[in-house]
């Protein structure tokens, strides 16, 4: 029999778990989860919320479970092309991705069931769209309890929004340190004091903080013990949730990259034929995952998608990133994906055992990466070798299209022009020696109208 892998992130509840076999994803729903499952499935709940695109779908799988002794069902959820993590999202996204988890309680209280988790990790974006990929969420709605989960939302959406939106979007990242979600004491004394005359603000983080420190020496069961909430009232703090959100705002503009394209030293011509030439590449290699690292708004990662391929446009700017989505959500884009991504410090494998999230590396490989505009970055702002900058791209992918620029191309005498010139090796000789080490040269082109070069490379099979 195939061995079953249990997946790390997956140990938390107890009504089931994640696993893999033969590389495919698995839930085991455990016996203990049973009675919710039937009422999910049975109550029409599961059927409205797939269709509505706000939770991935699943069938029931004969698969053999990982532990037999406690499970009820195994289901084969349809993949997600690429998980991302909320430290990853732009402030587009993840205000999305908490309106649909508002959306799918509400929704579930009509069915008569609650959400037992309001974690922003159990958000994905399928098709386009922020849906929620853990099935055992749900839990049976019992008249006149509280949101379990509303502490939860709050640590996980508000307070990040609400840091985003009113002090520093880059504060988004708070969650690489804090995976439980953002403390509200800490969120409170980090936003500005005009927070304290926005009604929902002050009731659901502020005033939520105090009384978190109020209670924090008292049992969870004593502070529960005399709480009652009706559902016309749950339904008013998830509107009052809704608007408060909904209201958040945050303008792309004044980053460093966000506006790159107005300020590039492409000509018409060239622009024209580094697009084409990326085309006809993507169209021989036609590979079903693509990297496009440092993808600033998207220009040639959509090239990709729009082929077919699943792209994924990660960039280390906010703005870009941020005009990026907003460009995708307006198109109805299914199979694009734009992540904040900082290169010289990628995501990590953070969290129990560090296991619980995947660093970026562990997320792919891909089949095919874009690093157009990059490698001058990356060698000269940032001191990355040729030959390690060339390990890396071999990690990600197993192709690659990658520009060179040589210095005397003016953007690289721009990133001179504040530093001294210490990269001797950083020459079209070098650079082909360094890749050539790890991949194979399968197609060269000079762009026209500019001093730039750009291949398609194949890793060696050796590797």
């Amino acid at each position: 029999m195939m061995k079953s892998s249990r997946l790390g992130a997956s140990f938390r509840d107890p009504s089931g778990f994640l696993f893999r076999c033969k590389d495919v994803l698995f839930r085991q729903v455990n016996q203990s989860y049973a009675a919710e499952y039937n009422q999910l499935m049975e109550s029409g709940l599961y059927t409205r919320l797939v269709e509505t695109g706000r939770l991935v779908p699943f069938v029931e799988s004969d698969q053999p479970p990982a532990e037999e002794k406690t499970a009820f069902k195994v289901l084969r959820p349809e993949q997600v092309p690429f998980i991302s993590y909320p430290y990853e999202w732009s402030f587009g996204q993840w205000k999305d991705a908490a309106l649909a988890t508002l959306a799918i309680q509400k929704q579930a209280l009509k069915f008569g069931m609650t959400l037992k988790d309001a974690s922003a990790y159990n958000i994905q974006f399928f098709h386009g769209k922020a849906a929620l990929i853990d099935t055992l969420s749900f839990a049976r709605y019992q008249d006149g309890q509280p949101w379990v989960a509303y502490r939860q939302f709050c640590q996980h959406f508000l307070a990040p929004l609400a840091l985003m939106a009113y002090r520093d979007v880059r504060l988004g990242q708070l969650l690489r340190i804090h995976i439980d979600g953002v403390p509200l004491d800490l969120a409170s004394s980090l936003l500005p004091g005009r927070t304290r005359w926005i009604p929902g603000l002050v009731v659901h983080l502020h005033l939520h903080a105090r009384a978190q420190k109020r209670y924090s020496e008292v049992s969870l069961a004593e502070a529960r013990s005399d709480r009652t909430m009706s559902r016309q009232a749950m339904l008013g703090v998830i509107e009052n949730l809704r608007a408060t959100i909904r209201r958040m705002e945050w303008k792309p503009t004044g980053t460093e990259w966000s506006e790159y394209y107005l300020g590039t030293n492409y000509s018409t011509a060239a622009f024209e034929h580094k697009q084409r030439l990326v085309g006809e590449w993507l169209a021989e290699i036609k590979p079903g995952l693509v990297w496009d690292l440092g993808a600033n708004t998207g220009v040639f990662s959509r090239i990709a998608a729009e082929a077919g391929s699943f792209t994924v446009a990660f960039d280390l700017d906010p703005g870009a990133v941020e005009q990026s989505y907003r460009a995708g959500k307006l198109a109805k884009e299914q199979n694009y994906l734009p992540l904040l991504l900082d290169l010289t410090n990628p995501s990590p494998a953070i969290g129990w055992h560090n296991r619980e999230r995947d660093a970026f590396l562990e997320r792919g490989p891909a089949d095919l990466v874009l690093g157009l505009a990059l490698v001058h970055h990356l060698a000269i702002r940032n001191n990355v070798p040729l030959p390690q900058m060339a390990a890396f791209f071999a990690d990600c992918g197993e192709w690659l299209i990658v520009e060179f620029v040589p210095k005397s191309d003016s953007q690289v005498g721009r990133l001179l022009r504040s530093r001294e010139d210490i990269f001797p090796d950083y020459t079209r000789a070098g650079f082909e020696a360094a890749f050539g080490a790890l991949f194979e040269v399968a197609q060269v082109s000079k762009v026209v109208d500019s001093e730039r070069w750009l291949y398609l490379m194949k890793k060696k099979e050796e590797l």
